[in-house]
């Protein structure tokens, strides 16, 4: 789910023609009915792997947006959101605070059982919590949202009590779909303490509660889902949800037109232009709910201070890194690159979250100006040589650069061009360099890169995407439990960020993420360039339900943060003729054509939660 975006994020199959699964890169080829929505048969909803993909289906290590997007699915959450981010009960049926805002006690709904029989109850909510306090390695997706609390327990059944150091305004969020830790049965997880950082979590189907029960999973192939009839907040229309691999956005819109898929998101804007004069499909914006950018390393190193990775020395300096910033066009950006389908960026959080809409002082902005950038490196003694490159009066290096970008990316490749010939007007020669995601992600834990092209997204409260910037988010000195993304650590900033968690009112708090966002704004770790508008689309003549809301007078939708698009979309109502027949088969061969790998769109490479996906 978009959710970026969604992704990513973050922020839903064939209907109607081809419905075979490729189970192996050879002949085998997997038939399955077709979604019709008149009974007679079951249904299965298409799409692809959300995002950039899947890096585990271990829920306390993994942050790309397909694993969110997944354990939305298959584990619960306190609470949910509706479509318009307030929460809702979900596994807690109520709930209550203590007048000095410390305590809160959840009351959990009764009655309810796992996958595999075994009684859900608080005690799994509050093992799990206390697992991420407790456990460096279970704190490694989502420390930052357990960082306040002092205790947790279950004293019976059906009573969650969470005592926090401070009081906790985002309380209601911290557990919920996509974006919130996702509640693990305490029964199958406690034997695998020990193992949890290698720990895969891949046996089918896997134990869990949600509307969907994950059933079988091949890595860059496929994930399938079963729907959960019992489920609480009401079963899915579908009988089955099937997330396919695709080599890129471009397959994928393929396989919409053609009927093998039902749903597809991150379209760029020349795929979404295309798809919205056809027959049969509706191509929808959302409002973006992530930043898109750079990341600069400005000096790689451990909690303890500990200096790790191969960085340019040169980007320690801020100086340098403001000149970075200020050599970028972000204007050209959002118009030659996203077709006007985005907005120029400032403040770290999106306009998916206006009440806290930040904006530079005049006299801070970093608009684009070339004589600027050049003015201040030539005054901080960053001399050009005679091919046009300045050095590093300190290390004696010249200023030559990694640009790393993911190769399945098409912006990141396009917004990568320009950047090399705007950073050369300045004296910086950057050296792209296409990597594969896991690649991208294992230099960026190591601190080996210079410059990387990234996104992330957020989910109704802004607490995790800010809490990658924190210095806690930092690796131990073994390279583990981290959470950053460019490194930054700011004492000041990490005061606000505890401040911000212990605000309940809505200006104030505006207020301190606002002088968060500025601290962020001139370090330059992360060069916002644009928050684009989410894109998708849908077989409208297959399937309804995937959109909430009306749209705004830009045409946008609401931001999509939740799993309820899953639950809400429902099989069309269209006549057996038009439905193609059940059981067409897709050759395997052509198959493994399309089913490589995710979608290269980067949604939330940690959150996203597309997407926090």
């Amino acid at each position: 789910m978009n959710i970026s975006t969604l992704t990513g994020s973050a922020r839903r199959r064939t209907a109607a023609l081809a419905t075979a699964l490729l189970l192996s890169t050879g002949t085998t080829m997997l038939t399955t009915p077709t979604a019709v929505a008149d009974g007679g048969t079951s249904s299965t909803l298409r799409m692809p792997i959300t995002g950039i993909g899947i890096d585990s289906l271990n829920p306390f290590l993994s942050y790309f947006s397909g694993s969110l997007d997944v354990f939305a699915g298959i584990y619960p959450a306190l609470n949910t959101i509706d479509a318009n981010g307030t929460p809702k009960p979900y596994l807690a049926d109520s709930w209550t605070t203590s007048a000095d805002k410390l305590t809160w006690t959840f009351k959990i709904h009764q009655g309810l059982k796992w996958s595999d029989g075994k009684p859900l109850t608080a005690e799994d909510a509050a093992w799990t919590f206390n697992l991420i306090m407790t456990n460096p390695t279970a704190a490694t997706a989502n420390g930052s949202l357990v960082g306040n609390f002092a205790e947790v327990t279950a004293p019976d059944a059906t009573t969650l009590v969470v005592k926090t150091k401070e009081p906790q305004a985002n309380m209601l969020t911290v557990s919920i779909p996509v974006s919130g830790i996702p509640i693990v049965p305490k029964h199958i997880w406690q034997s695998h303490v020990k193992d949890l950082k290698d720990f895969k979590n891949d046996s089918y189907p896997i134990v869990g509660y949600g509307p969907w029960t994950l059933t079988s999973y091949k890595p860059e192939q496929y994930v399938k889902f079963d729907a959960n009839k019992d489920f609480l907040l009401g079963a899915p229309e579908f009988d089955h949800m099937i997330q396919q691999a695709f080599k890129n956005t471009d397959a994928a819109v393929a396989a919409l037109r053609s009927g093998q898929l039902d749903y597809v998101a991150g379209l760029n804007p020349t795929q979404y232009q295309a798809l919205k004069g056809q027959t049969g499909v509706t191509a929808f914006q959302e409002v973006g709910d992530r930043w898109n950018g750079i990341e600069v390393n400005g000096g790689a190193r451990t909690r303890s201070g500990k200096e790790i990775g191969t960085g340019h020395p040169a980007l320690r300096d801020e100086r340098v890194r403001t000149a970075l910033a200020l050599a970028i066009d972000k204007a050209t950006i959002v118009k030659k690159v996203r077709n006007g389908l985005a907005e120029v960026a400032d403040g770290y959080l999106p306009p998916s979250l206006p009440q806290y809409d930040w904006k530079p002082a005049a006299s801070e902005r970093l608009d684009y100006d070339v004589a600027k950038a050049n003015t201040l490196l030539d005054q901080a003694g960053y001399s050009k040589r005679q091919d046009g490159v300045r050095v590093d009066p300190k290390s004696g290096r010249k200023l030559e650069l990694r640009l790393g970008i993911h190769s399945d990316d098409d912006a990141d490749t396009k917004v990568s061009t320009y950047l090399v010939g705007w950073f050369k007007e300045i004296g910086v020669k950057a050296t792209i360099q296409s990597m594969s995601n896991s690649k991208l992600n294992a230099d960026l834990a190591k601190g080996d890169w210079d410059i990387l092209m990234d996104s992330w997204s957020t989910g109704p409260d802004p607490t995790y995407l800010l809490g990658i910037q924190t210095c806690s988010a930092l690796p131990d000195d073994k390279g583990e439990g981290g959470s950053t993304d460019s490194f930054f650590c700011d004492p000041a900033y990490d005061e606000l960020f505890k401040r911000q968690q212990s605000t309940f009112d809505e200006k104030e708090r505006a207020d301190v993420l606002g002088r968060m966002q500025r601290i962020l704004y001139k370090a330059n770790h992360n060069i916002l360039i644009y928050n684009s508008t989410a894109l998708g689309a849908y077989r409208s003549d297959k399937v309804s339900g995937l959109v909430w809301g009306s749209p705004n007078a830009q045409g946008a939708y609401a931001a999509n943060y939740s799993f309820q698009t899953y639950l809400d979309a429902a099989p069309a109502k269209v006549s057996a003729s038009s439905e193609g027949g059940s059981g067409t088969m897709i050759a395997a061969g052509a198959a493994a054509a399309v089913v490589l790998v995710a979608v290269g769109v980067v949604v939330a490479r940690r959150r996203s939660s597309d997407e926090r996906e």
